[in-house]
This record gives C-alpha cells, sequence and structure tokens, in this order.
C-alpha cells in the first residue's frame, strides 16, 4: 500500500512541475505592449516612449495615455515600449538601451536629465534611431531629429508677469518674493527661470521688486521645495508677499509650508501643469494661478511625428528651430496659457483637461459654485 500511494505521488509531482514548466516557457516568450523585454510581432514598427518621472502627475495621467492612443490610432500594429525612469538618469540611459536592442525603431525620449541624455541620442544615432526630444530639450547632441515642447522662457515669464500683476493690484510697494525653481538637471527649469528673471530683474534694479531667497528644487520635488520655504519663511520672519513656483508640485510644497507656518491669508503663488490638486487650490485661494500647457496636442504631435519617422517621413509642422548646444534642431513649439480663476472655466474645463466631478469632489463643491462652475 505504501509503495503504491509512492509511485502515484511520485508521477502527480513530476506531472505538476511539467505543467509549471510549461506556463513558465510561455511567459518568457510573450512579446509585451509595454516595458523592456521580450520579443516584437510587429513587424519592426516599434517606438519607444520615455518619461522622466512618477512625481510629476502629468506624465501618467496625460502624456502617455494621449501619445499610446494616438500610436494606436495611427499605426493598430506598432508597438509601444514604455518607460518611466523615476528621476533616475542612469536607468533611463539602460532603458533606451534595451529598447534600442529590443528593435525600437524610434526614441520619443523627455529626459531626466537634459545633457545626460545626449548619450541615448548618440547611441541611437549609431543605429540610425531618430530621436523626437519630447519637451525637454536633449543638449549637445546631433542624434536629436526634433524637439517637441512649449516656448519655455514664455513659461517663465508668464508665471512672472502673473505673479507681479497680481501684487501690482494687491497695492504692495516694492513686494519681497521667494523663488522655488524646478530640478537643475531639467532644461526646462533654466529656462523657465530665465524666463522669470527677465521679468523680475529690471524690477530688482529699480528697486521696485525684493527677491529674498531662491531656491532650485532637486527632481522637482515637493517635500523639498516644502524644506526651502520653510527655510525662507525662518530667515523673513515670515514676511513674504509672493512666491514664484516654477510647477505645481514645488507650489504646493511651499504652500504646505506657509499654512505649517500659519499665514494667512497666503501670499499669491505661482504653478505650472494645471494638475488636478493646483487646479482645486486655484479655486479654494491658496494658489495664485498655473501655465496650462495642453498635454494632448503636444503628445499627440509626438505620436504623428513618431509614425512618420517610422514611415521613413519628415514633417513640415517643425516651423521653428531651437540650438541644444552642437545642432539647430527643427522644433515644434506649442503656446502656453496662463490660468487664474476667473478663466479656469473657459480653458481646462472647457477642454476637458479634467472632469468637473473630478475637481469639485468633497471640499472643493462650494469653491466650484462661487466660481460659477457647476
Amino acid at each position: 500500500m505504501n509503495v503504491r500511494r509512492s509511485a502515484f505521488t511520485s508521477l502527480l509531482l513530476i506531472l505538476i512541475s511539467g505543467v509549471i514548466a510549461a506556463c513558465g516557457s510561455e511567459s518568457a516568450t510573450t512579446a509585451p505592449t509595454t516595458g523592456t523585454g521580450g520579443t516584437t510581432s510587429s513587424g519592426g514598427k516599434v517606438v519607444a516612449l520615455f518619461l522622466p518621472d512618477a512625481k510629476t502627475a502629468r506624465y501618467e495621467t496625460a502624456d502617455r495615455p494621449y501619445f499610446e492612443a494616438k500610436m494606436k490610432e495611427l499605426c493598430p500594429d506598432c508597438q509601444v515600449i514604455y518607460n518611466n525612469a523615476n528621476q533616475d538618469a542612469s536607468l533611463q540611459l539602460q532603458q533606451a538601451e534595451a529598447a534600442l536592442t529590443n528593435g525600437a525603431k524610434v526614441l520619443v525620449l523627455d529626459p531626466v536629465d537634459s545633457a545626460a541624455a545626449a548619450s541615448i541620442a548618440d547611441k541611437a544615432k549609431a543605429q540610425n534611431v531618430p530621436v523626437i526630444a519630447y519637451d525637454r530639450l536633449i543638449l549637445n547632441s546631433d542624434g536629436v531629429s526634433y524637439y517637441i515642447s512649449f516656448d519655455n522662457e514664455s513659461v517663465g515669464k508668464l508665471q512672472a508677469e502673473s505673479l507681479v500683476a497680481q501684487l501690482d493690484k494687491q497695492g504692495i510697494a516694492n513686494p519681497t518674493i521667494v523663488m522655488i525653481n524646478g530640478s537643475p538637471t531639467d532644461n526646462n527649469a533654466k529656462l523657465f527661470k530665465a524666463g522669470a528673471h527677465s521679468v523680475f530683474d529690471p524690477l530688482v534694479s529699480a528697486g521696485k521688486l525684493t527677491i529674498a531667497n531662491e531656491y532650485d528644487t532637486p527632481d522637482w520635488s515637493p517635500d523639498k521645495a516644502q524644506d526651502q520655504m520653510q527655510q525662507a519663511l525662518t530667515s523673513m520672519g515670515n514676511k513674504v508677499d509672493g512666491v514664484y513656483a516654477a510647477n505645481d508640485g514645488t507650489g504646493g510644497g511651499a504652500i504646505a509650508a506657509m499654512k505649517a507656518g500659519g499665514l494667512s491669508p497666503l501670499p499669491p503663488v505661482t504653478g505650472q501643469d494645471a494638475e488636478l490638486a493646483a487646479v482645486q487650490r486655484i479655486l479654494a485661494g491658496d494658489q495664485y494661478m498655473t501655465v496650462y500647457k495642453a498635454i494632448k496636442p503636444e503628445a499627440e504631435a509626438a505620436a504623428e511625428l513618431a509614425f512618420a519617422l517610422l514611415e521613413g517621413k519628415t514633417t513640415d509642422k517643425a516651423t521653428s528651430k531651437v540650438n541644444n548646444g552642437k545642432i539647430d534642431v527643427p522644433s515644434i513649439l506649442l503656446t502656453p496659457i496662463a490660468v487664474t480663476k476667473e478663466n479656469v472655466k473657459d480653458t481646462i474645463i472647457k477642454d476637458q483637461f479634467h472632469k468637473v466631478d473630478q475637481i469639485c469632489a468633497g471640499d472643493f463643491a462650494k469653491a466650484c459654485t462661487d466660481a460659477g462652475i457647476q
């Protein structure tokens, strides 16, 4: 009896092992639709999309889905290899190398580090793979085929002009402000800062504005922006008239610091990206403005260009050129829009960038009603 039971158990184990091995083999050879591994069944129509981080809400909620949807519309049999680098330039390089190995024919790259990304563009060029610099310029490489973004100095100017206009409206003479800029490794952050300073610096020289503290924010981290604002408040005795924040995440960090410091009412704070939380803060009166960059046309333009490059074609939409330190890159530059409480309805809501039921949820229902948003 024991011998028969042992033989039966051994046979059952062999059968189970065979099933597990077969399942493991099938899994290893199935081509993924996103990611870095596996083989491709798309006949060589492979596009790789690389986004820089998950801290900035727009990348996963807007850029990626808009790009992938447009690619599917244009080319149903294309494969999109997607990667998010989580603010790690070295990881982004590894992701790009893996995508090239796995047959990517076009790279759409929003770099973590605009200078470090030159090595990715150079590697792609060596394999005759075109590179589209998406949202942020890739510096010092002749491997960049196109650049798609917004006029980023204009973004900084819009933010600074909006802040100055609001401070003037409040009747504050020689206001004292804090500047919380973006990541020092992001070329866009340098352009935002340059645009803002083109507005602020003449006023500083004329004795009409004081920049009490200015910071660059590593990784665009809201937590680091909050720490910076806390330092500024300590040095300024909580006396601040306005805050230039380069995006909505850093603006949110600055607002959190001021609320923790007991400031009421809050001074005007700028932002960028029209994140849902920022739009809610604007309606509630905690944040003054954001810069709305219509991400859908940007992402769709990148997909259209990627598809054209897959087909061996070019575009006549790149009507500008931007120098990246090595070449003048053919560029498509879109127009940003300053958004305050007064025009949220005519911009963000009209374009359905966020839905009304999202914006007006919970505690923000009254703020929406007061702003005429139903």
